[in-house]
């Protein structure tokens, strides 16, 4: 049954809409209604609007792509699939081949059975929070009805060699990385059908794991969120690199020769520095979120470039960038935005600007993430009566007040409300553990004092 509450439910979340596969929001009905209202939401004026679907290797992904192509055209569209295909290559595809919008099917680094809706306008960009709720506005209006009937299965075309085309303007002049070795965890997900394509056509010596998908082992016990078979496999074969990308391709982790795991803010460090060197990295800044590590931006002020923050989600990256003219920003998790080559994160893209990097330096990765010095970092939950503001509670805001003066750009200082749960989270970096953990204490029992 489709919801009726009077207040618009909320669908789209940090990433999209996600949930249970055949549960609610994404039962076959209100798929069917959601492939519909993406249609009514276009700009007024399209006329034979184009949607472009694609999925990653989840067993539930073909069905509710039936559904939602089958309530998009019954309100005029013309869907295309490009059948199993990373994130990015959606992103990038609508915006070359003039959709009106990309949607993609997946869930990302979650389990088999989530499933997830992302969608992107004509340019290639994830939809706005403006856009989003103009969507669950008209999903919420009982006035329609999508059209009745079985959803037939859509066909498939193949339209990636474009995508590929693109990654490969990467390596315009193909950096030699003489006898360099490549494993590469596919995460049994979307880049399964790209990613040997990809390093076979650029001369990489690669060996491929997770790449055996069979619906139901998509970031199970691999990928991105699992690094530990990479990083084994990398030291048994002793191999120079490793990548692991997650389900649906928009972010990859690194490994080093040594099995040492290598998160986005090595990456956001490295990549940003030698876009620096080429006089490519706009305005002299970087976007990242609020979860990554003060180290990032202490190291980065050392090279003059700016560190800026902004909530956690790689759309919250975007829209930054976009409002700021940047060209690199990401998350700690994996997900970079080089806006030079697209507007989303890209998991292949991130892959070859790394190697790039290290060929062009001829540094090996493990000497360039050694240059970010990650700080300790403490989180603390406390539960509290009410989410009152805490610059209106005094001696909240006076402890607050002498913990930040403590740090002194030495540290960061995040306290922050659940969004969920009547919790409040109070994190601190700084370089000495012990230090921070009874700053942060101290703050968590004055809460509880005039809060709890």
């Amino acid at each position: 049954m489709l919801r009726t509450d009077s207040a618009v439910p909320r669908l789209f979340g940090t990433d999209g809409v996600r949930g249970t596969a055949g549960q609610y929001p994404l039962d076959p009905p209100t798929v069917r209604r959601l492939g519909a209202a993406l249609v009514r939401a276009l700009p007024h004026g399209t006329e034979s609007p184009r949607l472009l679907v694609g999925r990653d290797t989840r067993e539930s992904g073909a069905w509710i792509e039936a559904e939602l192509a089958y309530g998009a055209s019954a309100e005029g569209a013309t869907v295309t699939s490009a059948g199993i295909v990373p994130t990015p290559a959606v992103a990038y595809l609508t915006r070359l081949a003039g959709y009106d919008a990309g949607v993609v099917i997946s869930a990302s680094h979650n389990p088999f059975e989530d499933n997830g809706i992302k969608v992107f306008s004509g340019r290639g960009e994830k939809f706005t929070e403006r856009v989003e709720r103009e969507v669950e506005a008209i999903v919420a209006d009982l006035s329609w009805s999508p059209k009745g009937g079985d959803a037939p299965r859509i066909a498939e075309a193949d339209l990636v060699g474009a995508y590929l085309d693109h990654l490969r303007t990467v390596f315009p002049e193909a950096p030699a990385l003489e006898g360099f070795t490549l494993v590469v965890d596919c995460a049994n997900g979307a880049t399964t059908t790209v990613a040997p394509k990809l390093f076979g056509s650029l001369g990489f010596d690669s060996f491929f794991i997770g790449n055996q998908p069979d619906g139901r082992n998509i970031n199970l016990h691999s990928g991105s969120t699992h690094p530990e078979p990479l990083a084994r496999t990398v030291v048994e074969h002793g191999c120079q690199m490793g990548i692991a990308f997650d389900g649906d391709g928009d972010r990859a982790i690194f490994v080093d020769h040594r099995g040492g795991v290598i998160d986005g803010d090595a990456v956001l460090l490295m990549c940003g520095r030698q876009l620096q060197r080429e006089g490519r990295l706009k305005g002299n800044a970087i976007v990242a979120t609020v979860m990554s590590n003060i180290g990032l931006e202490i190291a980065l002020r050392e090279l003059g470039i700016s560190l800026v923050r902004c909530p956690v989600g790689d759309k919250y990256v975007m829209e930054e960038m976009m409002n700021r003219a940047l060209t690199l920003g990401g998350e700690q998790s994996g997900h970079i935005i080089f806006s030079d080559y697209l507007f989303t994160g890209d998991g292949l893209c991130t892959a070859l600007n790394v190697l790039r990097t290290v060929a062009l330096t001829g540094r090996p990765l493990a000497e360039l993430a050694s240059d970010l010095t990650s700080y300790p970092q403490v989180l603390l939950n406390v539960r509290v009566r009410e989410k009152r503001d805490l610059q209106k509670v005094p001696g909240v805001a006076a402890v607050i007040s002498r913990v930040e003066s403590r740090l002194e750009g030495q540290g960061r200082l995040l306290v922050r409300y659940s969004g969920t749960e009547p919790l409040l989270r109070v994190m601190l970096e700084g370089q000495h553990e012990p230090e921070i953990r009874a700053w942060a204490q101290e703050i968590v029992d004055v809460v509880k004092e005039h809060l709890g």
